[in-house]
């Protein structure tokens, strides 16, 4: 059922609640619907795992934005819940960042993180990774500003410096971020529970904070009771859902290669009945019902 309140004022007042905001990640329609049916109030798009079931490779920018906004907009489309999409580098300049802002507004979505990688980038966990200038980063960030027309869209700036310049180096273009408009600051992939610790005394005060759980990732996995006490408002966990869905199929696959049928890998399945329930095949029955004019 889907809640009176919009989605975009709903994220925003989940953001300043008292408790740090879940988001899993979904990288298609079917794996936001299960999120949101597993009762998370906010739904993350991953860049990772789009790419990954898109092209079956690895993030490394590969998919250009039309791709992305296009499954952003089948989420949407999924779910009551709010989206928050990774738009990756805005695809471009500052110019390229405006067209982005106005096609995720358009797709539906309530808030992208945009992050200073030079395109083409690469997965945050990953390394070899190159930044842009500060200043070429506020311009964009400037440009994401400008070109919201909903003021209740959220517009997060990640910064990949930390692996590239030094940590200290990536506090200082956050704060330049929080400065040119960001909603909330994205540190990513920092290495220690010290370094989350410096990130959240540093930069809490400027803006709500975004911390990546990134399952198997360089950050350590801090229980959410730390990550709450250390301010963090959202928190991502951006492929787990991902990772299930490869080790469920690869398993199912090894009983159909042994067995040659699926018989002893089904009753850890759902049943074919419980699956159209849960993509919706009862509100298709009451609309044929209420519309099929017999």
């Amino acid at each position: 059922m889907s809640s009176p309140v919009p989605a975009r004022p709903r994220l925003r007042s989940l953001l300043a609640g008292p408790d740090p905001v879940l988001a899993p990640g979904a990288y298609d329609a079917l794996s936001a619907r299960l999120i949101e049916q597993a009762g998370f109030d906010v739904v993350y798009m991953t860049g990772f795992g789009t790419t990954a079931t898109l092209t079956g490779r690895p993030d490394v920018g590969l998919l250009s934005a039309t791709e992305m906004v296009d499954n952003a907009r089948r989420i949407v489309a999924a779910v009551d819940v709010p989206v928050i999409a990774d738009a990756d580098t805005g695809y471009g300049n500052a110019i390229n960042v405006v067209r982005t802002i106005q096609l995720h507004e358009q797709a539906g979505v309530s808030g992208v993180h945009l992050e200073d990688q030079v395109m083409p980038k690469k997965c945050g966990h990953m390394s070899g990774k190159a930044v842009i200038s500060t200043k070429e980063m506020v311009g964009k960030i400037e440009a994401a500003v400008a070109a919201r027309r909903d003021p209740d869209f959220v517009i997060i700036a990640r910064t990949d410096a930390a692996a590239v310049e030094g940590l200290g180096a990536a506090i200082e273009r956050a704060r330049a971020y929080a400065a040119a408009g960001a909603d909330l600051l994205f540190v990513e992939a920092p290495r220690t529970e010290a370094d989350i610790k410096t990130v959240a005394d540093e930069l809490g005060g400027l803006a709500p904070l975004v911390f990546n759980w990134a399952e198997g990732g360089r950050t350590p996995p801090l229980p959410l009771e730390r990550i709450a006490e250390l301010g963090y408002r959202l928190v991502l966990f951006p492929i787990g859902t991902l990772l299930a869905a490869t080790a469920g199929i690869r398993t199912f696959l090894d009983t159909l290669r042994r067995d040659g049928t699926p018989s002893a890998a089904l009753p850890a399945l759902p049943a074919f009945d419980e699956f159209t329930d849960l993509v919706g095949l009862p509100e298709i029955n009451e609309l044929e019902q209420r519309f099929a004019g017999e």
